[in-house]
């Protein structure tokens, strides 16, 4: 019945934009928008409770169209009741929303229903309002001494300095996004050359952008992971007295509160125990990851001086004791990267995945992680990915639908978003890491043929033109 709504209130029209309506017509229509206005009832002659039951059904794809049917209707489209309604009745669809970054510096964000395989663009995220003393700015020097999570990051800065009021027009560069309670998260990142506190919060259900509490300080190119259903956030720099420095700090936010708490800081023991002080000055330790794995927080670290990264494996946060530990030795060293500093992972199914790019520049490797032999092994090669080397995020990884997925841009400058189907998931049959593994461990399929379980192919299950933007981030939200 839903569909049968859509179809008779947003049809087709006939004929070109320059076509004579006529004037009958037009009244008709001017009637019919007062009527709906003026009926108290969502649809004519049924209770209120069998429409919003109607409405549970419908595809969320199509819920812009519907809230122009009349002001009840955009009430209703845009109303907690009607979401909490799609939980119950098991019609909640989840979406994948992937941050790109266009020429000028700005953010663009992009929801995608796998199930149509259609894209919508979200509102443009809000200018933000920078505190006097961020207002300042930092000289050329400081910002040389900016430490960050990739080498990317480096470049960048080169880039703003030869460009005047670069860092003015780039908010929100080096933020980071996290997905809680319904919601995507920004969390701070640079403006005026200063990292922010400040946090913005989507809501898909009012498709608006909100400030929420901002973090207890500035940070920019932090770490971000959800657990037991808070918000964690870990390292990053921020601006201090020498200009930006390196944090070993984390805390976490509570959507039912609304607020932030402090953790304990980060030991980063290993990087304590450097053989001298020169090298314990020279080299600042950052976090290059962070995701919820068994109940904990799992942090890859290294130690920076650009150009240089050196992998110091990691450290791991257990919530129920409130204290960090070392990483596992063949965890942390095993940890694939992209490139130095920047080591990409997701947890799907309880099973946690990372990408590691091969010494081809168009392919790379799908591993997982086996907590009872300490190892990394490969369970998928060949993963199509083309190299952009001048991209700070070449691909992402997502857990969509309980499988993994990864995001990657094609020659044609489109994002394409493939699905891996996982089969005879048995880590002790795994091949270890360093081995070649057979392709029926995993494979890339389109989504209505996840049933073929003797062929394996890649496809690809949905693009979008994107120009020259690049990829920033992306999450996932069950709506």
């Amino acid at each position: 019945m839903g569909a049968k709504l859509s179809i008779n209130i947003f049809g087709a029209r006939e004929g070109g934009p320059n076509e004579f309506v006529p004037v009958e017509t037009c009244k008709k229509q001017k009637l019919m928008s007062n009527y709906w206005e003026e009926n108290q009832r969502l649809i004519s002659s049924l209770p209120d409770e069998i429409s919003f039951q109607i409405l549970a059904r419908v595809p969320r794809i199509h819920y812009l169209r519907l809230k122009m049917v009349s002001r009840a209707w955009k009430h209703a489209i845009t109303s907690n009741q009607l979401f909490h309604l799609r939980q119950e009745l098991g019609t909640a669809e989840e979406w994948l929303y992937i941050l790109t970054k266009v020429k000028d510096g700005k953010l663009v964000w992009y929801a995608m229903d796998p199930q149509a395989r259609r894209w919508q663009k979200l509102p443009p995220m809000p200018t933000v309002s920078i505190e006097d003393e961020a207002k300042k700015g930092l000289t050329g020097q400081r910002i040389w001494n900016m430490a960050g999570s990739s080498m990317r990051i480096a470049d960048a800065i080169m880039a703003w300095l030869g460009r005047k009021d670069a860092l003015d027009q780039m908010p929100f560069c080096g933020c980071a996004v996290g997905a809680i309670d319904g919601c995507l998260y920004v969390l701070g990142g640079f403006s005026s050359a200063s990292a922010m506190r400040c946090v913005w919060r989507y809501d898909p259900v009012a498709n608006t952008w909100n400030e929420a509490h901002p973090m207890s300080i500035g940070r920019a190119y932090c770490k971000t992971t959800v657990l037991n259903n808070k918000l964690y956030v870990v390292g990053g720099v921020t601006r201090g007295n020498g200009g930006l420095s390196p944090l070993q700090s984390a805390e976490v936010y509570d959507p039912n509160t609304g607020m932030w708490s402090e953790m304990p800081s980060m030991p980063f023991a290993k990087a304590q125990v450097l053989p001298t002080a020169f090298l314990a000055d020279l080299l600042k330790p950052i976090a290059t990851g962070l995701t919820s794995y068994q109940g904990k927080l799992f942090v890859p670290q290294s130690l920076y001086c650009w150009p240089f990264f050196v992998d110091v494996g990691g450290e791991v946060y257990d919530p129920d004791v409130n204290t960090w530990v070392e990483m596992p030795m063949g965890m942390g060293e095993g940890w694939p990267a992209r490139q130095a500093g920047t080591k990409l992972s997701v947890t799907v199914n309880g099973e946690l995945y990372a990408l590691d790019p091969s010494s081809s520049l168009d392919n790379a490797k799908v591993k997982v992680y086996d907590s009872q032999s300490d190892a990394w092994k490969v369970v998928a090669e060949d993963i199509p990915i083309h190299d952009f080397s001048d991209s700070e995020s070449p691909y992402l990884l997502a857990g969509l639908t309980q499988k993994l997925h990864v995001i990657t841009k094609d020659a044609n400058n489109n994002i394409t978003v493939m699905q891996a189907g996982v089969r005879n998931h048995n880590l002790a049959s795994f091949q270890s890491a360093s081995s070649s593994s057979s392709s029926q461990d995993i494979c890339f399929r389109e989504l209505q043929e996840l049933e073929e379980e003797s062929e394996s192919f890649t496809k690809v299950i949905a693009t979008r033109t994107v120009g020259s933007a690049e990829l920033v981030s992306c999450q996932t939200l069950v709506i």
